[in-house]
């Protein structure tokens, strides 16, 4: 049966709703507070310091004071770059053993192949430095700086696909919606420079093959305040949309702008108490200053040819990986707390050979210029840098098998990293995995344990920062991790 209200029900029926919902003490207020008071405005009840971190952060003295991730999207081959396994030569063309990798662990991409044969590396690896420390003659000059690198070749996860498995490593979770790492360390321990975000992405495009989509989300807030997502330097055009004010649009005339709006947001914040609220006027302020702070970050003009040179010939090429990591020591610089990179293009599903001498050409020199130029600034010892991707590739041939060509699927049960930096052990290789490079054999290090020990160097215990959303307290390692405590020196 239906209630047909007449035009002044109607009307009455809005005044009534528009009389609770604005009302301060009315029943709005009431049914809104019992449902947000506990969560949607956690943020705010937490204290802050004046650098906008939490009171009781950090937890114990930190050895890291920002973080530089060098994410290499599309996973690189660790059979072919850090995990030398010449044994392998000797089963050139052989079927791996299904009691080495049985059916059930292959990918769609592969499960269909007649034949899962050996593919041994074609690329010789060589020792560097004082350590010893071996790594594939395709980074020459990552091995000069071999002695400030600990590599781990027992990393794994469990995520076999792209997305999920980035998304795993940088929000602690393979399904989409949680806070990235560095928001989770922008909310726990603020910013060092008001003009400028507390956490920057950017990306590059490799050489080799455009790879795989990055979505934004990688570096968002998830259910955290909105203020604490990272803000992402764009590689072509403005670094950062619309940083440039309009035509016939004065500073002048921007600050009354944004004077006024300020004003109309703190009357709804004082009406609503939404915290979204506050961190969008925030942000609307943070975005007034970068209007001067990123035109003079990326303007490269006080670098010296010295510094071009040792970075490489794309350091002046805006959207290049060398670029980007001359960008990140700047942002260092600065007071950014977490840098990330992300370079696409190592997916090599076949003609891995040709595609991996492209990446590294990409990667090699401006990485080891990184650690270079922290150092001779006197910041390596308080900045931790980190190269990986989101899992490793198989032993056997995705394809053809030539002595000269050949590819690699997905694998996501062992996988190379290195750290170098603050509080790390340089020189140090880390983890061992079977003769085939299929599991770990020793010293396994997973995901979750790699993102509490990024944060332990943080000065941040990760079982102790948390959130509160939708009545349960989440943190950034789930109920997982444990600290690598053979990585720290």
């Amino acid at each position: 049966m239906k209630l047909l209200l007449t035009q002044p029900d109607l009307l009455l029926a809005q005044n009534r709703r528009h009389f609770f919902g604005r009302s301060a003490t009315g029943l709005g207020t009431l049914a809104l507070s019992s449902l947000f008071s506990k969560e949607a405005f956690a943020a705010q009840a937490r204290q802050r310091n004046e650098i906008g971190g939490l009171t009781d952060l950090p937890h114990h003295e930190p050895k890291a004071k920002r973080v530089i991730w060098l994410f290499q999207s599309g996973g690189p081959s660790q059979l072919d770059l850090y995990d030398p396994k010449p044994g392998l030569q000797k089963h050139f063309g052989q079927e791996v053993p299904t009691s080495i990798y049985p059916d059930e662990r292959k990918t769609t991409m592969t499960a269909g192949q007649k034949q899962f044969v050996t593919a041994p590396s074609i690329f010789k690896f060589r020792k560097h430095g004082d350590s010893g420390l071996e790594l594939t003659e395709l980074l020459p000059h990552l091995g000069t700086v071999a002695d400030e690198m600990c590599v781990v070749r027992s990393m794994y996860t469990e995520a076999i696909n792209h997305d999920p498995a980035i998304t795993f490593y940088t929000t602690g979770s393979p399904l989409p919606g949680r806070p990235s790492i560095g928001s989770w360390a922008s909310y726990g321990l603020g910013s060092e420079n008001s003009d400028l975000p507390a956490f920057v992405a950017m990306s590059s495009r490799g050489s080799a093959k455009n790879g795989q989509p990055i979505y934004d989300r990688l570096w968002g807030a998830g259910f955290l305040p909105a203020r604490f997502q990272g803000v992402k330097l764009r590689g072509q055009g403005d670094p950062v949309l619309d940083i440039n004010n309009p035509a016939g649009v004065d500073p002048s005339v921007r600050r009354a702008m944004l004077q006024a709006l300020r004003r109309l947001n703190e009357l709804k914040l004082a009406e609503s108490g939404d915290p979204e609220i506050e961190a969008r006027i925030a942000q609307y302020e943070l975005a007034y200053r970068m209007q001067a702070s990123v035109p003079e970050l990326t303007d490269l003009s006080s670098e010296s040819q010295a510094t071009f040179d040792l970075y490489g010939k794309d350091a002046k090429t805006p959207g290049r990986y060398a670029h980007n990591c001359l960008l990140a020591r700047r942002l260092a610089e600065r007071g950014v707390r977490f840098i990330q990179l992300f370079h696409m293009g190592w997916d090599q599903h076949g003609a891995l050979p040709k595609q991996l001498r492209a990446q590294c050409r990409d990667t090699d020199q401006a990485s080891a210029a990184l650690i270079k130029d922290l150092k001779q600034r006197g910041m390596l010892d308080d900045t931790l840098i980190i190269w990986g991707g989101e899992f490793g590739r198989t032993v056997y041939s995705q394809g053809g098998l030539t002595k000269q060509n050949y590819g690699r699927d997905h694998h996501p049960s062992c996988m190379s990293y290195w750290l170098a930096g603050a509080g790390v052990k340089g020189g140090l290789t880390y983890g061992r995995t079977d003769d085939y490079s299929v599991n770990v054999a020793e010293n396994g290090v997973h995901v979750h344990d790699l993102q509490a020990t990024i944060l332990h160097l943080m000065g941040i215990d990760h079982e102790r920062l948390t959130f509160k959303y939708q009545g349960r307290h989440f943190r950034l390692t789930d109920v997982h991790g444990r600290v690598v405590h053979d990585l720290l020196g």
